[in-house]
């Protein structure tokens, strides 16, 4: 007898405020996110605020060398500490001038002197892991989840290897898309290749080779999901490429679940996807673009520009008209298309994805 052959998931699962709430107190708030990069933080006492899970934080670099992430709250009176990005020899609070050196400690405020009994050795600014992945900044709001190598296993390895300079690399742009959609309906998106002969013809005419498209997950059971593909011929790329160098014309993605993406593009220039999701209804997709010390490069401003006005805006119409019609009354969830050879043309990854949501939707 055939299997069922499994459909998509109920369409509560994107349109749902209270869905959403569990997803931002549970999923969202015991999973690895993106912060930032260690080049927004290069001397002692740089720092920069961001959200995550709807909880503000902000990211500072120790006099020991260190960047540890902080809530971003007094535990005095719970004014918030710190905004935008700055550099500081200690912490004050603009309530009550409360200062913390730089790693959390209290070292004193107005008065405290004369409080008996009072114990600043007790009080600290509450931490939260961080971990530095080639530079690359992530935080995980729960003490006790693994690691990121646990988590994404052999990502690390595989990106020194296709991207030997990242430890050099710095921002040269960054590229905010505000999407109307839930999170995942972009997440989706970007983790299937299925429709992209009909939608991305640049993407899949100048840059990469379709029919040697595929996306696979962790055969360790890590939350990964790596796209592979071979680059097109060189008279067919939008831009040059340097075939002699390891790597160079291929394409690979490792996407790490739930809102990250490393993306090597053929000849070996690392970009990256960043989700943030601010309600049910609506995200903002952060493409992330690198070179050696975020030196001046016209190829990557080119790709920049390319990728803004051609992938990414053709991928923000699909995921809106997506989520409009997730709202339909007439929607019902359909069947996957699940091709036993995987390829371009299967939705293999979207399985492995949908799965993890309903498990994400349990936490």
């Amino acid at each position: 007898m055939t299997a069922p052959i499994p459909h998509t998931l109920d369409a509560r699962y994107y349109t749902d405020p209270a869905h959403f709430d569990r997803e931002m107190n549970g999923l969202l708030a015991s999973t690895w996110q993106f912060a930032g990069h260690v080049s927004q933080v290069p001397n002692i006492g740089d720092y920069f605020a961001f959200e995550i899970a709807g909880q503000n934080l902000f990211a500072i670099r120790g006099r020991d060398g260190t960047v540890r992430t902080f809530y971003n709250v007094c535990q005095h009176r719970a004014h918030e500490m710190v905004s935008g990005t700055g550099n500081t020899r200690v912490v004050v609070c603009p309530y009550h001038a409360w200062s913390y050196e730089l790693t959390g400690h209290l070292r004193s405020g107005p008065n405290l002197k004369k409080v008996p009994g009072f114990d600043r050795s007790k009080i600290c600014l509450t931490e939260v892991r961080t971990e530095d992945f080639h530079g690359f900044l992530f935080v995980n709001l729960d003490d006790d989840a693994q690691s990121m190598d646990e988590w994404y296993p052999g990502v690390r390895e595989e990106l020194a290897a296709f991207v030997p300079q990242i430890a050099d690399l710095a921002p040269l742009e960054w590229v905010e898309c505000p999407e109307v959609c839930n999170w995942k309906v972009s997440v989706e998106n970007y983790s299937e290749c299925y429709h992209c002969p009909s939608n991305h013809a640049t993407f899949a005419e100048g840059v990469v080779k379709p029919e040697t498209y595929d996306i696979q997950p962790d055969a360790g059971g890590g939350y990964v999901l790596r796209h592979i593909t071979e680059c097109q011929s060189p008279e067919k790329m939008t831009y040059p490429v340097d075939l002699s160098v390891p790597h160079a014309g291929e394409y690979q993605s490792w996407f790490l679940w739930p809102m990250f993406s490393f993306q090597c593009y053929p000849g070996n220039i690392l970009n990256t996807y960043h989700w943030r999701a601010q309600d049910v209804d609506h995200c903002t997709v952060w493409r992330g673009w690198y070179t050696t010390g975020g030196a001046e490069s016209d190829v990557i401003r080119g790709l920049a520009i390319q990728d803004r006005d051609t992938t990414v805006e053709e991928d923000i119409h699909l995921v809106e008209s997506v989520h409009r019609g997730l709202k339909s009354k007439g929607y019902r969830p359909g069947p996957l298309v699940l091709d036993p050879k995987c390829g371009v043309m299967s939705e293999h990854s979207i399985q492995t994805l949908q799965s993890w949501m309903r498990e994400g939707a349990e936490i």
